[in-house]
């Protein structure tokens, strides 16, 4: 059985980008996938990185968080609620980030989460590889977002750019960073501006997209 997490990162639950998780939710759980759903504002995940990460500081006159997140790792300090996301991190192995669009990137809640959860020492450093040698090569992540405008805005000759190279830091500096397979993401263009029936059909896409998920061509892969 394969596992899932989504990591959800949106304030409001009747938000059309959560109807897109809870779409991708179901659709899962009714194939018969175990899924896991990290819904950080429900959570009140906290998004900060710092001392309060640790049971204990291995430096207490020099904070450098990359060095207290690799000694965590290896004598297991990380508070309990941090590690219990790192702990879904290494459980499943499709990653989803949920997400509307927020200035050209992620919403600080979900970037927080990556700060924490994608700790030296525990995703890389340590030992441990990057990209090609990234220690999760067994799992393969993708993106289901929204975003305010429309899909010309973010094109080569749209006024926002290319939405590769928007995603290109969380495509190639997170999910690919860490070894996985990256997955083309799945986008809703401006669903505020959407009709009804026109955003029941984007969850119509959302299914087909999910239904050829191993057909997808890969952005990166280690496979």
């Amino acid at each position: 059985m394969k596992k899932v997490l989504i990591v959800s990162a949106h304030p409001e639950k009747s938000s059309f980008c959560s109807s897109l998780k809870n779409e991708a939710r179901d659709y899962f759980q009714s194939k018969g996938y175990e899924v896991k759903v990290s819904d950080l504002y429900a959570m009140n995940f906290n998004p900060v990185g710092d001392k309060t990460d640790f049971k204990a500081i291995a430096n207490n006159d020099f904070f450098k968080y990359q060095t207290e997140q690799i000694n965590a790792s290896q004598n297991n300090q990380f508070v309990d609620d941090l590690q219990q996301e790192m702990d879904k991190l290494e459980w499943c192995d499709i990653l989803i980030f949920n997400f509307p669009l927020w200035w050209f990137g992620l919403p600080a809640m979900l970037k927080g989460w990556v700060d924490r959860v994608f700790a030296m020492g525990f995703v890389y450093g340590g030992g441990k590889g990057v990209y090609d040698t990234g220690a999760f090569k067994d799992k393969t992540a993708f993106v289901i977002m929204t975003t305010g405008g429309p899909e010309q805005s973010y094109t080569e000759d749209g006024r926002n750019g290319n939405i590769d190279t928007i995603l290109f830091p969380i495509h190639h500096g997170m999910f690919y960073f860490a070894g996985m397979t990256v997955l083309p993401p799945f986008i809703s263009w401006g669903p505020a501006r959407l009709t009804d029936e026109e955003r029941l059909n984007e969850l119509e896409k959302l299914k087909d997209y999910l239904d050829k998920l191993e057909i997808h061509k890969p952005i990166y892969t280690n496979r």
